[in-house]
């Protein structure tokens, strides 16, 4: 079961992202919004996230990793669609995400390519944006967006007084 990551978690995520390959630059900001699961003995076993944007409407989808024996089931979909309903309830209007290697998961949840300029003008405070910066890494990957559906949230509804004709009349 997923539960959000704590600041405990840290190290075991680090170490999982790592062995999936995936960045594991900033995962203690406060932007980066990250999920993970652990098996019995405590291993983790998957994880998901995304980096909220400065102006609320753009999220980094990141770490959406399950580990290799136990791929093949849809958690990779499960884990990646929480992320993006996760991301449409904090306010986020599009998705973005860098991906060389999984394009066609990616285009299974209707993200379609895009370029790392557009991705890098939408989030520029992301910290995954300003590590690809600062190493020169940008122009090698790959962006893919998707619009994300809009998160209503849910209200508790308001007694409506009745009408004063309606009202019993009390005298004493």
């Amino acid at each position: 079961m997923l539960h959000p990551a704590a600041s405990a978690d840290l190290d075991d995520l680090a170490a999982f992202l790592r062995t999936a390959d995936l960045t594991v630059a900033a995962l203690a900001e406060p932007a980066v919004r990250l999920w993970l699961e652990r098996d019995d003995a405590g291993a983790v076993t998957a994880t998901t996230g995304f980096e909220l944007g400065v102006d609320g409407e753009h999220a980094l989808i990141r770490s959406v990793a399950v580990r290799p024996d136990l791929r093949g089931a849809g958690d990779g979909l499960r884990l990646a669609r929480f992320a993006l309903d996760r991301a449409a309830d904090a306010g986020a209007r599009e998705a973005w995400l860098f991906s060389r290697r999984s394009g066609g998961f990616w285009q299974k949840l209707s993200f379609g390519p895009t370029t790392t300029r557009a991705l890098a003008g939408a989030l520029p405070d992301a910290h995954q944006v300003q590590l690809f910066r600062s190493t020169g890494q940008l122009d090698r990957e790959v962006a893919w967006r998707r619009p994300l559906p809009l998160s209503v949230p849910v209200s508790v509804p308001v007694p409506v007084p009745a009408p004063p004709s309606a009202r019993a009349s009390f005298t004493a």
